[in-house]
């Protein structure tokens, strides 16, 4: 029993620790806990909350979408419109799905998305026709800001007939200008009477005098230029928003100016070769795809490339129109220069536009350029034959125009109003005695200063008239060919005898004609490389022709060179098999060969340059030394000491002083190789 009363106590008193702790428990539980679960489940309640009103909020703002729409629309935020849709369809297919207020705004949305795909074709096209068609004297820009809404609009749709569309206004703009233009030149003419002219205008356009027509015609090119640069304007903005497009960086206008102008040979084949993703930014809004940027590219540029191809053909249509009656063919050189002058001038302006080189209207004054050069070059070759047949071989005066000239084309520069001014003839300034030439003085015959002039004409030729610029270069080539082998007929085949009269070829007409020659031989390089700038690289070979010609001229040089050699070793050889070892000292033959030496000395010393008149007499030296030799031999005169031997050697004292003095050489050869070895 007192161990069941122990055991009961304990149990009461464990029921009542028991009972305590619970109290405990409770209190922390409502002290530490209770409160920190109702504040989770507010928070909860306040996230669910929060959806429901986000939702409402949504619901409201999805319909708000098509008043925002048609505001948007009206200011031609075609693009903000389009990615409002967009992003409005996803909404209701994604989170607003199933709500019965919203179930018909999915179709309504694509049909409004259809309608603005219509209004921007539509607005596209208005847009193109109001830019292309102002009056052509405004030089103000697209109007790029709508131009990017219309083009990103179309760009985000897929809808790329843009191209095709401005395209078809471009060329009606361009036919429209040019048949406005010449109606305008025709009713101001005053050679026409265009009340009783009753033919069309093609016919009344053949009326107009040269100047009146190629007054049109050059106003034609100004207003297809001014057309072609606004179309090259809005080309610029469309190509740039084709790379933003894709997500590619974009650059200014002038920036993408300057880079089109250094791409602009590139072909479409290297297009096609290019990574169509190179350039993209990560992070970018891409609109369309990498193959469609590509097609897109080569369709711009071909675009351009094409609208100046057609404004090459009306024009050429009207070149065609007015050469009917051989119209073209009875141009003056003068003329002819002026219109192809005009034409390269436009041709250029097109190949800055849109890279490539258009052969359509070049192609069709080649007929007629090519009979213009013929007659240029019989002209000029019939000129300079009879300028050779009367040719005296003096040395001319060279006129101050010339002199500009010559120093210009040593430049490598062709003036046209140098030579306008030398056919003026109106001298100022006083004459020169010689073509002075990077410190070089060239005596010179008249013939040869007008064979120069005709090469600074041939020259400018293929300035004014590039597409000749092969068959020029072959008549150039025939020209100083000619003047080449009918020099050496005239002066060192003695022809000039019979045809002027002269007594006998003189050693300075020896001298002068070499030097005519040199002067030559000195522009041939400049010539070459000035056609060689010009040229095609498949046509390169033919500049093959100017190093025969210049190895012709230092030929024809070097002949003349051995023909005042010739004409010592002859005096050399008459003198000295007549002369014999005896006093007195110096002897006659010594003393003329001293004054044969001065003579020719005197005949090329204003002529020759320093430097060829020493390597001349040093040749003569030598030719001396021989003969002199040889004579020896046969006088058996050794070098031995004795008497002949002194008087030889006074004889030759007196020989070199004499040529020292004359001829400027600070010494001669040794002269003991003149002495036979024994």
């Amino acid at each position: 029993m007192a161990s069941h009363d122990k055991l009961q106590d304990n149990l009461i008193s464990t029921c009542s620790a028991i009972k305590d702790l619970r109290e405990r428990i409770t209190a922390v539980d409502d002290v530490l806990a209770k409160r920190s679960l109702e504040t989770l489940g507010y928070k909860i309640s306040r996230v669910n909350h929060a959806k429901v009103f986000n939702k409402l909020k949504l619901m409201a703002t999805v319909h708000q979408t098509q008043p925002t729409i048609q505001l948007l629309l009206s200011t031609s935020e075609f693009v903000g419109a389009l990615d409002l849709i967009s992003t409005t369809q996803e909404v209701l297919t994604q989170e607003l799905s199933g709500i019965q207020s919203f179930r018909h705004l999915g179709s309504q949305l694509i049909e409004l998305e259809k309608l603005i795909d219509k209004m921007m074709h539509e607005e596209f096209v208005r847009f193109a026709s109001s830019d292309l068609n102002r009056p052509i004297d405004d030089d103000t820009g697209p109007d790029e800001e709508k131009l990017s809404s219309i083009i990103l609009g179309l760009l985000r749709q897929h809808k790329f007939s843009f191209l095709e569309d401005y395209k078809n206004e471009s060329t009606t703009s361009i036919k429209t200008m040019v048949k406005q233009t010449v109606v305008a030149a025709v009713s101001e003419a005053d050679s026409i009477d265009v009340e009783g002219n009753l033919g069309s205008l093609a016919d009344q356009m053949r009326l107009l005098n040269f100047t009146e027509w190629l007054q049109m015609f050059k106003i034609v090119f100004i207003n297809l230029a001014k057309l072609l640069h606004r179309v090259k304007m809005t080309w610029i903005i469309m190509y740039r928003l084709i790379d933003f497009a894709v997500g590619k960086s974009t650059s200014s206008a002038g920036d993408l100016v300057e880079e089109e102008s250094e791409n602009n040979a590139e072909s479409s084949q290297s297009d096609a070769q290019s990574d169509p993703q190179k350039d993209i930014a990560p992070d970018a809004d891409i609109l369309i795809a990498p193959v469609e940027h590509q097609r897109l590219s080569s369709g711009l540029k071909e675009m351009l490339v094409m609208l100046c191809n057609y404004a090459h053909d009306r024009s050429l249509k009207l070149l065609i129109a007015r050469g009917k009656d051989g119209f073209l063919e009875k141009l003056s050189s003068s003329e002819f220069v002026s219109l192809s002058r005009s034409i390269e001038s436009f041709v250029t302006q097109c190949e800055t536009v849109c890279g490539k080189r258009s052969s359509s209207l070049r192609g069709g004054l080649q007929n007629q350029a090519n009979k213009f050069v013929n007659r240029f070059h019989e002209e000029r070759k019939t000129k300079m034959s009879l300028l050779l047949d009367n040719e005296r071989w003096k040395q001319a005066e060279v006129p101050a125009s010339f002199q500009d000239l010559l120093s210009a084309m040593a430049k490598g520069e062709i003036s046209l109003a140098l030579l306008a001014r030398m056919d003026q003839g109106n001298e100022e300034c006083k004459a020169a005695e010689y073509v002075e030439i990077d410190g070089n003085k060239y005596a010179v015959v008249g013939t040869v200063l007008m064979l120069l002039k005709m090469v600074a004409e041939y020259c400018q030729c293929v300035e004014d008239i590039p597409s000749v610029t092969l068959d020029i270069l072959t008549r150039l080539i025939e020209i100083l060919q000619n003047f080449n082998s009918r020099s050496c007929q005239l002066v060192l085949g003695a022809g000039a005898l019979q045809l002027v009269g002269l007594k006998t070829i003189t050693t300075k007409n020896l001298g002068l004609a070499s030097r005519c020659l040199q002067l030559i031989s000195f522009y041939i390089p400049i010539v070459k490389q000035f056609f060689a700038e010009r040229l095609l690289p498949r046509q390169m070979t033919v500049l093959r022709s100017f190093d025969k010609i210049l190895k012709d001229y230092n030929d024809h040089v070097q002949e003349i060179s051995n023909k005042l050699i010739a004409i010592m070793d002859d005096t050399f050889n008459h003198c000295l098999s007549k002369w014999e070892v005896k006093a007195p000292v110096p002897s006659l033959t010594f003393r003329e060969i001293c004054k044969r030496i001065r003579k020719i000395h005197e005949a090329v010393v204003d002529i020759l340059p320093p430097e060829q008149i020493k390597d001349l007499f040093i040749q003569m030296n030598n030719s001396f030394k021989t003969h002199l030799n040889k004579q020896l031999i046969i006088l058996n005169v050794t070098n031995d000491g004795g008497p002949k031997h002194g008087l030889v050697t006074s004889e030759l004292v007196f020989y070199t002083e004499c040529v020292q003095l004359t001829s400027g050489l600070d010494k001669l050869d040794n002269m003991n190789d003149i002495w036979v070895r024994r």
